[in-house]
């Protein structure tokens, strides 16, 4: 870590307007439960990844007799991390030093923990640091913190190299606990895992229709810009059967909709033999009871193969969403980051979705200001993102990483210089994303009910828009829906990247043509 107390960096806004995306915003917040014992209040910073290793350290901790608390009163704090990029971490410090300032014992866990240990815990003795090793003992670890207790923080190092350099060889292999994939502990108390069917190492922290499923953990690319293998380790895939076992489990707390998040999707199965498997495994997924969506996010532009968009745009419940990391468009500055690709490659790209699927969602996050970007490199962006029509738009300031190649680099531009081309670029996305949704007025599209927003009105999601990071639909009805609901709407307006729709009026004022899941009550929706 560059300073205990690093200084925030000046991000654009995500394509919903946020800023961060997935790798500054809170997924989950604080979390909540009864209180009395030994009670403890879970943050959670970051991404989806991070809102799943929430969810196994929620479990661990509820099995050895920990109460999950909001009330503010709790004994510890525990906040899950992340330490992505510079303005990621300090929102994770900030945080800390808030949780520490009302009187708690403070805990660090998550990435940033992970990547700086002993630094970290130096840096900010107001919290304890533990790292990933520590998680199937987080019980104890917590205990310890209650009684007065201090260890010595980890050293931080490249988890890659605590596995085989051969993916073939990983299955298996000890290589230090991988979050999100826990062996299940021999008891769990009712409300973790179903009396009866899968035992599955997770608490869910709220109650949404849509849950963040991990299929993988690690990543083996080496961007130059990119410092998450170092403290992610290489790149593991979770077995097919632990996938749909968790998937059944999730569709039994009432989840509608499985968003598969990994560090590199398109490469789930290669460490199992088959590089292809998760074009077997979606299909699968979709055929869960109770699911009725699955979406794919964290594609690599360069591994994304035909037999793959062909699942993604064809199989039943598997939205045609496709969540592309091109980072830049110019050939060039692709090269020095250590990736593939240019605009005319991932035009062709596109053009093989859209053939596919018209209507198929496309987002990407871009890096602007990378060292040695030239004003032509920023035009061959310009032009790929005027062309491209994408509906989320993500555009991120570069700054230096620890660790990685990139930090090296000559060519580094000024920070206002940075801060102007990002400011040019953002105003174009906001640009282009509007057009974008207006594009799709007069759609038909089917929209998850995520809440009431009063009066007739509901806030949701249609098939081309993911959760937390992408743009809205507002749907409008005349009957009631409820949380969970799938309606198909037909889009009437756009207000910026989020959509507005109407759901046709049955008979007598209600909803039309429901039918029914038999999982806690949810229902489809159609209009007549």
């Amino acid at each position: 870590m560059s300073s205990s107390r690093p200084a925030a960096q000046k991000q654009a806004p995500d394509a919903a307007g946020r800023t961060g995306g997935r790798t500054g915003g809170r997924t989950g917040g604080r979390t909540g439960g009864r209180t009395g014992g030994r009670t403890v209040s879970l943050v959670t910073l970051g991404c989806a990844r991070n809102e799943v290793d929430s969810e196994e350290l929620a479990a661990r901790l509820e099995t050895a007799g920990w109460t999950l608390s909001d009330d503010g009163g709790a004994d510890v704090v525990l906040v899950n991390t992340c330490g992505f990029i510079q303005a990621a971490k300090q929102d994770s410090i900030d945080e800390l030093l808030e949780a520490g300032a009302g009187g708690a014992k403070v805990v660090a866990a998550g990435c940033l923990a992970e990547r700086y240990g002993s630094e970290l815990a130096e840096a900010l003795p107001e919290a304890q640091v533990i790292g990933f090793d520590d998680y199937g003992d987080i019980a104890s670890r917590l205990d310890a913190v209650l009684a007065g207790e201090r260890w010595a923080a980890h050293e931080p190092g490249d988890r890659r190299r605590l596995l085989p350099v051969s993916p073939a060889g990983r299955p298996g292999a000890a290589g230090g606990h991988l979050p999100g994939h826990g062996a299940v502990p021999p008891d769990l108390p009712p409300g973790i895992a179903p009396a009866s069917g899968p035992r599955v190492l997770r608490r869910r922290l709220d109650g949404r229709p849509v849950a963040p499923l991990k299929i993988a953990s690690g990543c083996d690319r080496r961007c130059s810009f990119c410092a998450i293998p170092a403290f992610r380790g290489a790149f593991v895939s979770r077995p097919p059967q632990d996938l749909l076992a968790e998937a059944s489990w999730l569709a039994e707390q009432g989840v509608r909709e499985l968003f598969l998040v990994s560090e590199n999707s398109t490469s789930y199965g290669k460490d199992l033999g088959n590089l292809r498997l998760l074009e077997a495994v979606l299909p699968e997924l979709a055929a869960t009871a109770g699911i009725d969506r699955v979406r794919v996010s964290y594609l690599q532009p360069a591994e994304l193969r035909p037999g793959l968009i062909e699942v993604m745009t064809s199989t039943p419940g598997v939205v045609p969403y496709f969540d592309l990391s091109f980072q830049h468009a110019s050939g060039r500055v692709l090269r020095t980051m250590r990736r593939f690709g240019d605009r005319e490659r991932f035009c062709a790209l596109l053009e093989q979705i859209r053939q596919a699927s018209p209507d198929a969602g496309v987002r990407s996050n871009f890096i602007v200001g990378f060292p040695g970007e030239t004003e032509e490199d920023v035009a061959e962006l310009h032009r790929f993102l005027t062309d491209a029509r994408l509906d989320a738009i993500g555009i991120f300031g570069y700054s230096d990483e620890d660790g990685t190649e990139a930090a090296s680099l000559s060519g580094h531009l000024p920070e206002d210089e940075i801060a102007r081309r990002v400011g040019d670029l953002a105003g174009l996305a906001d640009e282009l994303m509007t057009q974008r949704a207006e594009e799709r007025v007069g759609e038909s599209v089917e929209v998850l009910i995520e809440e009431s927003l009063g009066r007739g009105r509901y806030g949701g999601r249609a098939a081309h828009q993911a959760p937390e990071v992408d743009g809205t639909t507002q749907v409008r009805a005349r009957g009631r829906l409820a949380v969970g609901d799938i309606v198909r709407a037909r889009v009437t307006g756009a207000e910026g990247a989020d959509l507005v729709a109407e759901v046709s009026a049955g008979a007598a004022g209600g909803v039309a043509g429901v039918s029914a899941k038999p999982v806690r009550g949810t229902r489809r929706v159609e209009p007549a």
